[in-house]
């Protein structure tokens, strides 16, 4: 019998302007076809990360009087519906890092084998799980307070590696430079991303 746990359904990168710096789209399972695809198309995920800037600002205003930084993990920052739950960070630069994930997005099969984990992501990356950590996951009511900054850590780490490259212009991303705001399109910063979305899970330390 197939058990199903959280996944990573979307992560996203904004620039310090609120401005869409890297999106990246993972499929979630569906019972109903017994496969993988994205539990939203790509314009809700970009209308979805929209809504979440102006939590970010509410919590950053109610930091600000408080007398606290702006970088810090913001946690959830809103329930999308009864699976989606979208939880983000904000660096001292104004960076912003969303991750939506998909409360029943991946499947693990009773063997504890992980029998439906490759078609997500495509790589099989995700199996592993030992069938009574699946069913601890799965008997959890949303995540653990903390569960995704092991996401953002990483997340962070990408991005600050992509601005160590003396190829990478950052002033060309703001939408204030005349380009109109570029995307971030480094194939090495997407395979970061991916790599990310594909292997974090409930309980895992690193990625």
């Amino acid at each position: 019998m197939a058990t199903l746990i959280p996944s990573i359904a979307c992560l996203g990168v904004i620039g310090r302007n609120n401005n869409p710096l890297h999106i990246q789209i993972f499929p979630s399972y569906d019972p109903s076809t017994n496969t993988y695809v994205a539990a939203r198309t790509s314009l809700q995920f970009h209308l979805l990360l929209s809504s979440t800037l102006d939590v970010f600002d509410l919590r950053a205003r109610r930091n600000a009087a408080a007398g606290v930084g702006l970088s810090g993990d913001f946690g959830l920052l809103h329930a999308v519906d009864d699976r989606l739950a979208a939880y983000g960070f904000e660096t001292n630069t104004g960076t912003k890092f969303v991750a939506v994930v998909d409360m029943r997005g991946r499947r693990v099969d009773g063997r504890g084998g992980g029998g439906g984990a490759g078609g997500h992501g495509g790589g099989g990356q995700q199996g592993g799980l030992t069938q009574g950590g699946a069913a601890a996951a799965a008997s959890s009511v949303g995540l653990r307070e903390g569960e995704m900054k092991v996401v953002f850590k990483a997340m962070q780490t990408a991005y600050i590696k992509l601005l160590q490259n003396p190829f990478f212009d950052p002033d060309e991303h703001s939408p204030l430079s005349g380009t109109g705001g570029k995307k971030i399109t480094s194939k090495k910063f997407a395979e970061d991303m991916r790599r990310i979305g594909e292997n974090w899970r409930p309980g895992v330390t690193a990625l």
